[in-house]
């Protein structure tokens, strides 16, 4: 089945959360030429849940897909990234509403910034520089998830041509290429 996560998942408090098998998010990150680290944001169309605010590509995630999968098709549909530009490091659920919904980001990198096209839930695309998240207004749920995302510390090595991540006291710790 395709398609199917579309729609509200409701808690017994009457909280609701889009997705009805949850929802999943890609938190992609990429050097500049300078190495600074900057992540893919985007400003949510005024139409949709939370619009106007700023937050990952992501959305609902359908019953036959991993998070992984979900995060990946959605930040294609709504970036135009292809998933074989980027490389998946790492999952992190960054909410959860009474078990029966999550939210889960996915964290990747790809070597440099990439082209990037809208699609209408989007009114704008944009490489953010880290540092420069927070003066945003952003989507609440990525407001409160962003501190555990955060570079906690950079730590130079090389993985070929690509950064990597790795989990460092419970903290993703970006390791960048120079």
């Amino acid at each position: 089945m395709q398609g199917d996560g579309n729609g509200w998942s409701l808690s017994a408090d009457g909280s609701r959360r889009w997705g009805k098998h949850g929802a999943a998010g890609l938190l992609l990150r990429a050097p500049l030429s300078n190495g600074e680290p900057v992540v893919l944001l985007q400003h949510r169309a005024p139409w949709s849940h939370q619009g106007g605010t700023w937050a990952l590509p992501g959305g609902a995630r359908d019953s036959h897909e991993s998070e992984a999968d979900a995060a990946l098709r959605e930040a294609h549909e709504e970036t135009g990234i292809e998933t074989a530009a980027v490389r998946v490091r790492a999952e992190m659920v960054t909410a959860n509403l009474d078990g029966i919904w999550t939210y889960t980001t996915v964290i990747a990198d790809t070597s440099h910034p990439l082209d990037v096209v809208p699609n209408a839930e989007s009114e704008e695309l944009r490489w953010v520089p880290e540092d420069d998240v927070l003066s945003l207004p952003l989507h609440p749920g990525f407001a409160q998830a962003w501190p555990a995302l955060r570079l906690a510390e950079t730590v130079l090595a090389t993985d070929g041509d690509l950064p990597r991540v790795e989990k460092r006291d419970d903290i993703f710790v970006w390791v960048t290429a120079r």
